[in-house]
């Protein structure tokens, strides 16, 4: 038997001449059986589905671009990130311009960049008539008669990348008075990323922890499957949130060696590379004589910094050995940096 007390007391409106006082009560309606409360429940849930909450700082996203359009129109919404000289699209909601999530743009040719500078404004409802943004070299790429554009802050309070639209038509003044709602969308939505960038390194930690299944048990790294579970979780990373990353391939020399000395080089190695890590790095022994490395957030250059220290720690060990590393390009994703790595990677 199942009892429930629902009681919603006194809810009061005053206006200047009355008080409207509503009183909904339900009191110990008794159930027999527990498919007949799941079902109660169910009646009483029916349209809250509209009010679910998002999952996450993507879903968030893609909601706001779609209420903006929907509100707002235009024929581009995205939420974008700048990384180093790119400018990367994260989610987009277009309807015209053919641009998809994960394109990539010159950083420096956008109307962004010129907007987070202070050269231009965030709403320019006929952007020919802004200079910074009729300079601007995108503006000679795509056609644009209007822009909206917002920052979206990093964990830290910097710069992450922009909530911005364009439309090849130019848009009236009133565009202005919708500055507040998207500036709160904007911030919003750095509220939401700060967050999720912070969970990062936990969730890092806990793929790292592996279990039996996931364990190369010979040197203690990550194994095949190990692997395969980082690298897909890492993907997602740097989809959403358009981190920078890299892999890098080293395969030791195994001709010629007895079983003894070659197990020798691959405790040797794993330790060399255990060495090179850094705190967002993964390592692992995918076959007898193959070794991978993913540097999660680094750039060009700290990718060159991670191939370095990996060059001179396999020298030091005096193990004949072939390398090959990929940067992670964003129309392309790991799996193709992984490809390039262990083509290169030849002893």
């Amino acid at each position: 038997m199942y009892r429930a007390s629902f009681c919603h007391d006194q809810l009061n409106h005053v206006g200047k001449s009355a008080v409207i006082v509503l009183r909904i009560s339900i009191s110990f309606c008794t159930f027999t059986h527990a498919t007949e409360f799941d079902n109660f429940c169910g009646k009483n849930r029916l349209g809250m589905e509209k009010f679910n909450s998002f999952a996450d700082f993507e879903s968030a996203s893609r909601g706001v671009l779609a209420f903006l359009h929907k509100r707002l129109g235009f024929g581009l919404w995205m939420v974008t990130r700048t990384e180093g000289d790119d400018w990367i699209v994260l989610q987009s909601e277009d309807h015209g311009y053919g641009v998809k999530d994960g394109a990539v743009f010159r950083w420096a040719d956008s109307f962004c960049s010129q907007m987070v500078q202070g050269r231009g404004p965030c709403i320019a409802p006929k952007s020919i008539d802004i200079p910074a943004y009729a300079n601007a070299p995108i503006g000679r790429q795509v056609n644009i008669g209007a822009y909206v554009g917002v920052p979206i802050s990093d964990a830290d309070g910097s710069l992450f990348g922009t909530l911005c639209a364009i439309d090849p038509q130019t848009q009236p003044e009133s565009l202005h008075g919708e500055l507040p709602l998207i500036e709160l969308f904007g911030r919003l939505l750095s509220c939401l990323l700060a967050s999720e960038l912070k969970a990062i390194s936990s969730q890092r930690r806990a793929e790292k922890n592996y279990t039996r299944t996931s364990m190369d048990h010979q040197t203690g790294l990550m194994n095949l499957a190990g692997w395969e579970n980082v690298l897909e979780a890492e993907e997602r990373r740097c989809r959403v949130y358009g981190h920078s990353a890299c892999i890098v391939s080293i395969r030791i020399g195994n001709e010629d060696q007895d079983e003894s000395s070659l197990d020798a080089n691959i405790i040797a190695t794993s330790k060399a590379l255990k060495g090179c890590l850094g705190p967002n790095d993964s390592v692992a022994r995918v076959a007898p004589n193959l070794f991978l490395m993913m540097g999660a957030e680094r750039n060009r250059e700290q990718a060159s910094d991670l191939v370095l220290a990996i060059q001179t720690a396999m020298t030091e060990t005096g193990i004949p050995y072939g390398m090959g590393h990929a940067n992670r390009e964003p129309t392309n994703g790991l799996k193709a940096a992984l490809k390039n790595a262990l083509d290169k990677a030849v002893v």
